[in-house]
């Protein structure tokens, strides 16, 4: 028994010792999309802070593909040494285990959660010419012409589709879903008036909407956009509406909790800094923070809604 007792008292040693060293060479923060997107920027500022801050050295690596799925494996079948993390999101971590029939990952289960890093709304967009000029005017079209007034998305199975899936169910009403391949494939059919309204990130219709080309009309937050604080959101409308991309950092599962406690301590410090927090919301968002338990039953609580509104909407890619 005192033999046992000597070898988890070591084995604590080690592990407390492990955490103190940590880190003593580069640590890898995999980005499962392209670089200049929303995950990249947010996980870009969040890494040049904790460098600045700590003397460490943050990589970022773009794994894009198959929606996320193919970073956040990459990160799952990492060494769990803490050198390998990935900025998680709410397509690859709570959508696409119900979206993808064969998924090769749990986001539970192979995944240890350090922390919430930020959430940001969809967008509602019309063009300047549109003659909706409120979500009202928007939903009175849908239930006069059901099926007719079409919704553009950048594409099927996305946060922004499903987010319009949300807003059918909460007005009941039905938009007809025009599914593209990313928002340089969109924004040409709304701004020439082929589709009706365009369901996407802020960023992506920013810079449009800067220039009156396009015109807001609603954001999918519960708080209004600090972007567009002009802009209501659609909970002013129906209460408690709330459809996000939430970004969060997670490393492979069994990382030691010494090393998961040390990076959420210094994750969140990071996340306090006014620099940090003004360029997130500068691209639309809020910045949030927590412990890994919160982050891990945060999760488990978005895949679970999620996927009700993936398995109503019919969604499912192979």
């Amino acid at each position: 028994m005192l033999k046992r007792w000597t070898a988890v008292v070591a084995a604590c040693l080690a592990l407390s010792a492990q955490a103190q060293d940590y880190p003593n060479r580069p640590i890898k923060l995999i980005v499962p999309f392209p670089p200049s997107g929303g995950t990249d920027i947010m996980s870009r500022v969040v890494a040049q802070k904790l460098s600045e801050a700590n003397h460490w050295t943050v990589v970022i690596d773009n794994r894009p593909g198959a929606g996320g799925n193919i970073g956040i494996d990459a990160a799952a079948k990492s060494q769990p040494d803490g050198y390998t993390l990935v900025m998680g999101q709410t397509s690859n971590l709570a959508i696409n285990p119900t979206l993808y029939k064969n998924l090769p990952y749990d986001p539970l289960k192979d995944l240890s959660p350090i922390v919430l890093v930020g959430q940001a709304p969809a967008i509602i967009a019309v063009r300047k010419e549109s003659p909706y000029k409120s979500l009202a005017d928007l939903l009175n079209a849908a239930k006069a012409k059901p099926g007719q007034v079409t919704m553009a998305t950048p594409g099927n199975g996305t946060v922004a589709h499903l987010s319009g899936v949300r807003l059918m169910q909460a007005a009941n009403v039905k938009f007809e879903h025009i599914p593209y391949k990313g928002a340089s494939a969109a924004l040409p059919d709304l701004l020439g008036g082929n589709v009706d309204f365009y369901m996407s990130s802020v960023p992506s219709v920013q810079g449009q909407i800067a220039s009156g080309k396009l015109r807001g009309l609603a954001v999918t937050s519960l708080k209004r956009s600090p972007v567009f604080p002009d802009t209501p959101t659609v909970a002013e409308t129906y209460k408690g509406f709330n459809a996000v991309t939430w970004f969060g950092i997670l490393a492979p599962a069994s990382t030691p909790k010494p090393i998961i406690d040390k990076l959420n301590a210094e994750i969140n410090k990071v996340l306090k800094d006014p620099s940090v927090r003004a360029a997130i919301e500068k691209e639309g968002g809020s910045v949030e923070g927590g412990t890994p338990q919160q982050f891990h039953d945060f999760i488990k609580e978005e895949m679970a809604a999620w996927a009700v509104v993936v398995k109503q909407s019919g969604a499912q890619i192979d």
